[in-house]
């Protein structure tokens, strides 16, 4: 019996509802292009025809596995309410963020009570001017399941705005552009982009990013002016080499457009006058492999952020007269222990972000002499970022604070007086106080002898006896470290004694530049092993144990959820794999698919044999096998474009065909959203209730 056609002989034999019966037949198994054994036999998946995005019998099996999630989660619903209801009453309904002031206007967003999305507002030279509506995204999103209006910019005369809109979730955007003096749209559309975009400085002229309709690629950028037809937009570069992805980009002093080429291991800046938008964009440094870099400017000079020679990057500079490498003077140095994760130039001083030992900190360096300093924070676990900061003439440099037990906090710090002021700190509603939890931040041993950080939280007075459940998340690709963020999500779950716990693993960042090369490419299965030693670490010493043990992660982090389930499923009670990334070596070997040739440097290039063959030993879907798995709860959003939906869902229908227990596996895909879920301020919480739920019933609390 095909694979395929025994995992719906398993979901009708579950007997749960009927609905579940009118599931389709599949087609016949298909041979997936180039997946070749060792032997050279091709390989069979019996359910590649779950591809076929069009195919009504696709999206029958898809809503059918809807309906059976639904009707396995039905003694839930009162809960799932009830959380949903704990979530979205903390929430300050009516609310806004804190004005940030660029060229004569404070801008701000804020929302109304009920209302899913934001309003984007300003007001002209001080706080106590009068408001003006730039954009209303709920009136945007009335007739549409999804809404995202995003890159919104102002012409350099205040008078345009320009925003890229999508209302399918693919991430395909539409730029629109508004008067804002009559409050009307114009009539130039631009369809079919990437949403990226930048202003000329006459206030006619806009940069933006075309993808290849295939896989999604930014390769091209063009050139559109205000009343003119999109379809003659100039085309001002584009990328032949398709792993690299190119982007556009406006410096903070406003005076430079910069058209970004880049991939793992290289990237690439053109530059033109934004004055001068007609003329042709010059190089600033040839790529080269293995050279990074990024770019800002101040004055007379370019700065650029780099690994040349500094595996944790240092900051050059250089003259606008001459930008290439041969004239980068250093400005901060490289330091083994301290990675260099970001920079903002201003009159007087320069700031750098870095982490060191795994936290982030923020220092400030005055341009001219005098001691740098850093922003001081007294926490064990937090993090610390660099906010909005547009005018470099500033003194005050805006920071974006939180710890698993401060919400988000935005400040702004005197760099002169060193005063640190607090402008907001978002209200947790519901009686919430920060003095009823407790957040620590352990180092655990890994296997190899490496030191994985792991920060956690947990109401005061817990027990280490092991029980009490345990929510474990992770990621651990890219570089992206996983930040100890404020979570009022969390509280439902730490109010029910859970700990909620974050692992720092290898494929982040969070330990230096080191920490992600050793969890890539051929290091990849670090991240899947630090993960399960500190797993094992927190049952060990008492914070959980295996019964009441959860496991977290999305997108590449799915890949991580499917990895750990093939290795220890008897380690964890459950797992949630959020738009998971499990089918490895098919999506890598197939150039057609959004993403692939652009990441053969994070991954490696399975047409490389040993690259196939270590990919294949921990690809999730591969190495499904007859074992006994924990409770699982998988998600997909059939517009996606970065994990595909057919990826979780193959791996669902596989799981039910070969595994011998019977607990919950549940598929759940978003049927009108994409990689990010519903777009609305709301709609995510039904989700995130949802999820809470699916572990207090794998608890056996559901009342």
């Amino acid at each position: 019996m095909k694979l395929a056609r025994r995992a719906l002989v398993v979901l009708a034999c579950l007997g749960v509802l009927a609905c579940v019966t009118a599931l389709p037949e599949p087609p016949v198994a298909r041979v997936v292009p180039h997946r070749l054994e060792a032997n050279g036999q091709a390989r069979v998946d019996d359910y590649f025809w779950l591809r076929e995005r069009e195919d009504a019998q696709v999206i029958a099996y898809l809503e059918a596995e809807n309906r059976y999630a639904e009707a396995m989660m039905a003694d839930t619903e009162e809960l799932q309410q009830r959380l949903f209801d704990e979530i979205v009453g903390r929430i300050q309904q009516t609310d806004e963020t804190v004005p940030v002031l660029k060229n004569g206007y404070y801008r701000y967003r804020r929302y109304q009570e009920g209302q899913e999305y934001p309003i984007h507002c300003r007001k002209a030279g001080s706080l106590e001017a009068a408001e003006e509506v730039i954009l209303d995204v709920n009136q945007l999103a009335v007739g549409h399941g999804y809404c995202s209006a995003s890159s919104l910019s102002v012409s350099t005369d205040n008078r345009i705005l320009a925003y890229a809109l999508d209302t399918v979730g693919r991430r395909k955007y539409t730029i629109r552009f508004k008067d804002l003096s009559s409050g009307q749209h114009l009539a130039d559309e631009i369809p079919e982009v990437t949403g990226e975009l930048a202003w000329a400085n006459d206030n006619q002229t806009l940069f933006y990013t075309r993808q290849d309709p295939e896989t999604l690629r930014p390769y091209q950028v063009f050139r559109h002016r205000l009343g003119t037809d999109p379809g003659t937009d100039a085309l001002v570069y584009e990328e032949a080499d398709e792993t690299f992805s190119v982007g556009v980009e406006k410096t903070r002093s406003d005076r430079f457009i910069f058209i970004t080429s880049a991939q793992t291991m290289s990237s690439e800046y053109r530059y033109l006058d934004a004055d001068h938008p007609e003329a042709e964009p010059a190089i600033l440094q040839p790529r080269a492999r293995g050279l990074e870099y990024s770019v800002d400017h101040l004055g007379d000079s370019f700065y650029i952020r780099t690994n040349l020679e500094a595996e944790n990057f240092r900051l050059m500079a250089a003259p606008v007269e001459s930008p290439g490498v041969a004239s980068w003077g250093e400005v901060v140095p490289h330091r083994d222990d301290t990675y260099l994760a970001d920079f903002a130039l201003f009159t007087d001083f320069l700031v750098v972000s870095e982490r060191r030992e795994g936290l982030r900190r923020v220092r400030v360096i005055p341009w001219r002499g005098g001691d740098d300093h850093v922003v001081e924070f007294n926490e064990a676990t937090y993090v610390v970022d660099l906010g909005e900061n547009p005018e470099n003439s500033s003194r005050v440099l805006r920071l974006e604070y939180a710890s698993l037990t401060t919400p988000n906090t935005v400040y702004d710090y005197d760099m002169v007086t060193r005063e640190l002021t607090l402008r907001k700190r978002d209200k947790v509603l519901g009686g919430f106080d920060p003095a009823n939890y407790q957040a620590e931040r352990l180092l655990v041993p890994a296997r190899d002898g490496v030191r994985v950080p792991v920060s956690l939280v947990y109401r005061k007075g817990l027990n280490k006896d092991g029980s009490s459940p345990l929510l474990l998340y992770g990621y651990g690709s890219y570089g992206y470290s996983m930040e100890p963020w404020f979570s009022a999500e969390w509280i439902s779950l730490l109010d029910r004694g859970f700990v909620c716990a974050i692992a720092h693993v290898r494929g982040g960042q969070e330990m230096g530049r080191r920490w992600y090369e050793d969890g890539k490419l051929l290091h990849k299965k670090n991240t899947f092993t630090d993960f399960v030693d500190c797993a094992r670490f927190l049952v060990d010493h008492g914070y959980t144990s295996p019964d009441r043990l959860f496991a977290q992660g999305g997108s590449a982090g799915g890949l991580l959820m499917g990895a750990i389930a093939n290795s220890d499923p008897g380690l964890f009670a459950g797992i949630i794999a959020e738009v998971p990334w499990v089918d490895v070596v098919t999506t890598m070997l197939d150039d057609s698919i959004p993403l692939t040739t652009a990441e053969y440097d994070e991954w490696g290039d399975p047409n490389n044999r040993a690259f196939y063959d270590y990919m294949l030993s921990y690809s999730p879907y591969d190495n499904v096998v007859a074992q006994a798995y924990p409770s699982m709860l998988i998600t997909a959003g059939l517009h996606d474009s970065q994990v595909q939906y057919w990826e979780p869902a193959k791996w669902a229908a596989k799981l039910r065909a070969l595994k011998i227990d019977d607990n919950l596996l549940l598929l759940k895909a978003e049927m009108e959203a994409g990689h990010s879920g519903p777009s609305g301020r709301y709609q995510s919480y039904r989700d995130v209730a949802f999820t809470y739920a699916f572990m207090l019933k794998v608890l056996g609390r559901v009342g």
